[in-house]
């Protein structure tokens, strides 16, 4: 019997650089297991659509999908965007079974993709000091979302012994520029901002300009196509292809 497909479903952005490293994201899973059937879709602005794709998967029949949210906390896309989806290509396929599993999170471990993003940017601004830094995140009208970022923060912090402070590039304050500021009302002088965000677009490039013009000294990349993003796509998988096997 096949493996259920898997389906790591991102929001999509007009700008097309997301929709190319959440490709390539996805590639680094394929390259995992090239024995599972793997497609990128998006929720909306990019291609191709969660439809669009479910549709090619039962054509080439397959009955079985499970479905990955490229999503970092569960806010309203997590909440209504991902189950309406499912629920519409249910409903339009009525003998297909397509689970949608956790969203990939925030998990401790993307810490390490974290610092690596921040030494990269580091590294190119030449810069060998820090006494702070900030997490920039896309904001929620949800407080529990922002919540769950400002927790990864605060981990964070404790790791590197230093004072960090979650900002958000909409929906809710401390925006970037307003966090660095505060820091450097401190006497702060020598302070970080890392992108917790998928993939490059608007927001995070919103987020590292109100930075940089508050006088952060660096801004790092979005945590991008990353083996360890993978082996967690794989391992919220895992669990989805399991609900679906009958008891």
């Amino acid at each position: 019997m096949a493996a259920p497909a898997l389906v790591a479903l991102a929001h999509g952005s007009r700008d097309p650089r997301s929709a190319a490293t959440i490709k390539a994201l996805v590639d680094e899973v394929k390259a995992m297991r090239p024995d599972l059937k793997v497609e990128a879709a998006f929720l909306e602005l990019s291609k191709p659509s969660f439809q669009t794709v479910v549709d090619r998967l039962v054509k080439a029949g397959h009955d079985e999908i499970v479905v990955v949210p490229l999503l970092l906390t569960e806010a309203y896309h997590a909440k209504v965007d991902v189950p309406s989806a499912v629920t519409e290509a249910t409903t339009r396929h009525p003998g297909v079974q397509i689970r949608a599993t956790s969203i990939l999170g925030l998990e401790a471990h993307f810490l390490e993709v974290l610092d690596l993003r921040m030494r990269e940017a580091l590294a190119a601004s030449r810069v060998r000091e820090l006494d702070a830094l900030v997490l920039a995140a896309a904001g929620s009208s949800d407080p529990l979302a922002n919540q769950a970022v400002a927790r990864l923060a605060r981990v964070w912090g404790a790791r590197h012994k230093l004072p960090v402070t979650a900002a958000f590039a909409s929906a809710s304050p401390p925006a970037t520029g307003e966090a660095v500021r505060t820091f450097r009302a401190e006497g702060r002088r020598h302070i970080a901002v890392a992108s917790l965000f998928l993939a490059p677009g608007f927001l995070p490039d919103r987020a590292a300009e109100l930075a940089l013009e508050a006088g952060a000294i660096a801004v790092s990349a979005p945590l991008g196509a990353h083996p360890e993003l993978a082996r967690t796509i794989l391992a919220r998988y895992a669990v989805g292809a399991v609900e679906l096997v009958p008891v």
